[in-house]
């Protein structure tokens, strides 16, 4: 692969290491926008500083996750080092041992997904550590990598997108970088000279709200006032739906004291569009009457009114409702219950007008509404929505993440001419 050219941030992150005015750094942290360049350029220099600096050393390369990890950077190595270096990966240790320049190393690969993480490296003796998506890893791990670099030599290398102002991360190292003797570069689309025109307005169309700060101003805002700060009614509840056709699908946020919601969705014939047609919603509390699973068993049988879904997709902690339905023969999936993700794509969709509902639809339409992110939450560096006014939005979000995302991902990944 054959570099045209590098931005001047760019060419910092591949050769700070080398400069007299940085060397003396302990470790370099980039953050910034969505395809600013700073994971290529952060990976290549990581590799460079390494494979010139130590021989027969450990090194660990970190991501939220290792399936992350591949997909971002390590699959995209040998390309974007070709010639340089050997690489020669052992998945099931999850090593990747580099030859070059009559020098070789290993890196390992973890994830850093949970609070248990940190167990997975603890132990080892490390000369440096890249840690991808930091502000997404939890500090437990964070500190348990750095912990282990204890070569003389070692550096420490940091790249993420921008979270929330009282993010623990934002707050002790963006902040703190001179303190702790870190290099600091903030990354913006501008610094990413391989990117047209064109596909970066495409990626300024991409977000609203928050996620527009963060991923394309690159900036540490809160999450706050409404979730989903893009719905528009006179956009997504036309008068009249468009004509669907194909399976449906039902999506079902499941309450015992609090209220149960089953909404049901199909295609827009010859389009992309995914329309709620019908809406149920019973809150036992109010009413003052709950109701068994099998009462909400045989009203979800006549919400469908003789039709059969292609899927129920279900909140994977109502066992029992999912038992009750899998006994009557419906097909039932548990929903991917990702809410940062999961909030993320429905953004996405009724930003792209992808997602209609019914006028009838009148509790979801009033939850678009009363959807906030919790402020408190917000001042101790979590993106949380208030558990108010979610009942509608949990299910919404079910059948965006675990149908629509699934699908137009398929669509994605279909060879040409098929």
């Amino acid at each position: 692969m054959i570099y045209q050219s590098f931005s001047r941030r760019q060419l910092l992150t591949l050769t700070w290491w080398r400069r007299a005015e940085f060397a003396g750094y302990d470790g370099i942290l980039c953050d910034g926008s969505v395809r600013s360049g700073k994971t290529l350029s952060m990976a290549v220099g990581f590799l460079l500083w390494s494979m010139e600096r130590f021989d027969g050393g450990q090194f660990a390369l970190c991501g939220k996750t290792v399936e992350s990890l591949r997909r971002n950077v390590t699959n995209l190595l040998p390309q974007w080092l070709e010639g340089l270096f050997q690489m020669e990966e052992r998945r099931s240790e999850n090593r990747i041992a580099v030859t070059g320049g009559g020098h070789r190393n290993n890196y390992y690969l973890f994830g850093g997904k949970d609070e248990s993480s940190y167990a997975q490296i603890q132990g080892m003796t490390l000369c440096g550590v890249l840690l991808d998506e930091v502000a997404l890893m939890p500090r437990s791990f964070v500190e348990q990598a750095l912990a282990r670099c204890s070569v003389p030599g070692s550096k420490f290398w940091f790249n993420c997108n921008p979270e929330g102002p009282e993010h623990w991360f934002y707050l002790e190292w963006v902040r703190q970088a001179r303190a702790r003797n870190i290099l600091y570069l903030h990354f913006t689309m501008e610094d990413n000279p391989s990117l047209a025109p064109e596909i970066r307005a495409r990626y300024e169309r991409l977000y609203t709200g928050v996620f527009y700060d963060r991923y394309v101003r690159g900036l540490w805002v809160a999450a706050e006032g409404l979730v989903y700060d893009g719905f528009d009614p006179a956009r997504h509840i036309p008068p009249t739906l468009p004509e669907t056709a194909g399976r449906c699908y039902v999506s079902v946020d499941y309450g015992t004291r609090n209220p149960t919601v089953f909404l049901l969705w199909q295609k827009e014939k010859g389009g992309d569009r995914w329309c709620c047609l019908r809406e149920y919603y019973w809150d036992g509390r109010q009413r003052q009457q709950q109701k068994t699973d099998g009462a909400y068993a045989e009203d979800l049988l006549h919400f469908l009114s003789g039709l059969y879904p292609q899927m129920v997709i279900i909140d994977p902690s109502a066992a029992s409702f999912i038992t009750e339905l899998r006994q009557l023969g419906l097909p039932v999936q548990q929903a991917d219950n990702s809410v940062l993700d999961g909030i993320r794509c429905v953004s996405d969709l009724l930003r792209e007008g992808r997602l209609l509902f019914h006028p009838d639809c009148a509790h979801t339409r009033s939850e678009f509404r009363a959807y906030v992110w919790d402020e408190g939450a917000a001042a101790q560096g979590v993106d949380r929505p208030v558990k108010e006014h979610d009942h509608c939005m949990d299910a919404v979000r079910y059948f965006a993440y675990t149908v629509v995302r699934r699908s137009s991902a398929r669509v994605s990944r279909r060879p040409r001419g098929l």
